[in-house]
């Protein structure tokens, strides 16, 4: 994942930043939408998913939602953007993931549709 132009020449101290801290992304990649941005340095993210039911011979939709370390990198995120996390070490109680990219969405109140990435 390409740094961003903010962490290269920005002057913030975070040791929790992937790009700039003591962090090592390893484990899974994945791809949500985010649903809240109102902790600091923290988003929490919906991630969809099928799941299939033998029984019926078909699939169900689930979510999830995760919380993950937003660097002062992407100050622009808002609700409803599409973010790419990494999985890392347990940054906290319910954090174990870290923002590594994001897409700024265009249309408003797009958080709660069923996006299987």
């Amino acid at each position: 994942f390409k740094t961003p132009r903010a962490a290269i020449i920005g002057n913030y101290v975070d040791k929790k930043c992937p790009f700039t801290g003591d962090v090592a992304i390893c484990g899974r990649i994945s791809r949500g939408v985010v649903i809240k941005t109102k902790m600091k340095n923290t988003i929490v993210f919906r991630r969809d998913f099928l799941h299939f039911v033998r029984k019926y011979n078909r699939f169900e939709r689930r979510h999830r939602n995760v919380s993950a370390h937003c660097s002062p990198a992407f100050h622009g995120i808002k609700e409803g953007d599409i973010v790419t996390v990494g999985e890392c070490r347990p940054l906290s109680k319910t954090v174990k993931f870290n923002v590594l990219r994001y897409v700024p969405v265009t249309k408003p109140n797009a958080k709660k549709i069923f996006r299987p990435f």
